[in-house]
């Protein structure tokens, strides 16, 4: 038995145009943060492993995230639907100073339901260091994200609020849907 079982799974950012999407992957895997909007064409890739260490196995996981900046125009979702196929999970991002981006983000978790089945999902809404500009309340996205019984946090890709956070809940929820094939192998 290794000490280590390496596990890798695929998932996505989601949401509107202009969220914060690649930021938040930017400081999650490289610290970094621009300031500069640059529109994702397609789907970019990104990987970083985390070590996860979960109570319920007396084993280390290696976890490999590949992740999947997904575009937000809605006018390329065979592109989206394409990136969804195969997905193990997703982080759903919202941007506090714009109220669209909350109520669009149920529709980006059916429309990515509808290609992947139920898969574990974490809220977020990017952009809490533009105090003076959000105009969304918590209980508004608590409520979305509980009618999924997903965990929601506040983000913010410029401070690094929260965002590492995100990917280790997300990380331990893809563990724990994986710990009968982990056990098992």
């Amino acid at each position: 038995m290794s000490d280590i079982l390496q596990v890798s799974k695929k998932i996505l950012l989601i949401g509107d145009p202009s969220v914060g999407k690649t930021s938040l992957i930017r400081k999650f895997v490289l610290d970094i943060f621009d300031d500069k909007y640059i529109t994702t064409l397609g789907t970019k890739v990104t990987n970083k492993t985390l070590i996860m260490a979960p109570s319920e196995i007396n084993q280390k996981v290696e976890l490999k995230l590949m992740i999947w900046d997904v575009m937000g125009q809605k006018e390329y979702q065979l592109i989206q639907e394409s990136a969804y196929t195969g997905s193990h999970g997703a982080i759903v991002v919202g941007d506090l100073s714009r109220k669209d981006s909350l109520n669009n983000l149920g529709t980006w978790v059916s429309d990515l339901f509808n290609i992947t089945g139920v898969i574990p999902v974490v809220f977020v809404g990017n952009k809490v260091d533009l105090v003076d500009l959000n105009i969304i309340k918590r209980e508004e996205v608590e409520h979305l994200a509980m009618s999924y019984e997903a965990p929601f946090l506040y983000t913010s890709a410029k401070t690094g609020e929260n965002v590492e956070n995100t990917f280790q809940i997300l990380g331990k929820m893809l563990i724990e849907t994986s710990i009968s094939d982990l056990v098992g192998s």
